[in-house]
């Protein structure tokens, strides 16, 4: 019988730390993050730092255009060094079930309003897959899918309902910053109707949620602990920690103080929330073990 690509993937040992290749590819996303956040807070929001130059203009009018696209694209490629190398073809069922979902909740969110509320996306996103959605929205949904969802099953191993609700709620505070910085800074996509923070609605962030545990539902499917147990956690926090960095440096540098506090207050009550839980696990497990105590006898 021919093994499997989950077999085959499972007789390879499995390295303990990230190889150079992999920090390279986390680094190069790193620098990416930091040149355009620099770019964006010295030139868009001053353009009177940018050359008079009509060669020059040119440059900084396609740099803004493709900039998001490229870091998408580079943090696809940070992550593939990952998951090619450690995984081999073992992750492809899980990042197509990622990528249609998601497309589908994005076709549906900027068709009917739902789960997200009324929204539609320019064209500086590039080309569409079907008549609304960028065809890249629907990879970076599994670019920070999949480390939310390793993250979330190193703080829960044995608690499914938990790590899935755990893996939603680090897309939904990813969104804090994201959508200010796309929508209300930039306009990469605009809402039909505003809300109170940055022009987003509430219902959004309910729809970033209910997307976001069905993608971690279609991970524990298709991913299980094959992909978990060979993926570096570490790696995984430190590369969802730089894509974030991209918004959360573009509100930085306009002075949009509220949405930087709004996401890291909301990060913090999550992971307090998140070791008070574990502790009462740990303690719940242990009253489990402990042998009952009867009349002077252990049961």
């Amino acid at each position: 019988m021919t093994p499997n690509t989950f077999d085959s993937v499972e007789a390879r040992p499995v390295p303990d730390t990230a190889s150079r290749l992999e920090v390279a590819g986390l680094v190069a996303l790193l620098v990416f993050t930091v040149m355009s956040t620099l770019g964006y807070g010295f030139f868009a929001l001053h353009p009177e730092n940018l050359p008079s130059s009509e060669s020059a203009l040119r440059f900084y009018n396609i740099s803004f255009q493709f900039f998001a696209q490229l870091h998408i694209l580079i943090a696809f490629g940070a992550l593939a060094i990952v998951l090619v190398r450690r995984l081999e073809a073992a992750w492809l069922p899980a990042f197509a079930a990622v990528y249609l979902l998601s497309f589908v909740f994005e076709h549906i969110g900027t068709g009917y309003g739902i789960p997200f509320g009324g929204y539609e996306y320019t064209g500086l996103l590039g080309a569409r897959l079907g008549p609304r959605v960028p065809f890249l929205i629907p990879l970076s949904w599994f670019l920070m899918t999949l480390p939310c969802w390793i993250v979330a099953r190193a703080a829960f191993s044995r608690q499914i309902a938990l790590r899935v609700g755990l893996g939603a709620m680090g897309l939904v505070l990813w969104d804090l910053a994201l959508d200010p910085a796309m929508s209300a800074l930039t306009p990469y996509w605009r809402w039909e109707e505003t809300g109170p923070y940055y022009g987003m609605p509430w219902m959004n962030l309910v729809g970033w949620f209910a997307t976001g545990t069905v993608l971690m539902i279609a991970l524990e499917r298709l991913g299980g602990d094959t992909l978990a147990d060979r993926l570096p956690v570490r790696w995984m926090a430190a590369y969802y920690a730089v894509v974030a960095a991209l918004p959360l440096g573009m509100l930085g540098a306009a002075g949009e103080w509220l949405g930087i506090w709004v996401t890291l207050v909301a990060f913090s009550i999550t992971g307090v929330a998140v070791m008070i839980v574990r502790v009462q696990i740990g303690e719940a497990a242990l009253v489990t073990r402990a042998p009952t105590v009867q009349s002077g006898k252990a049961s």
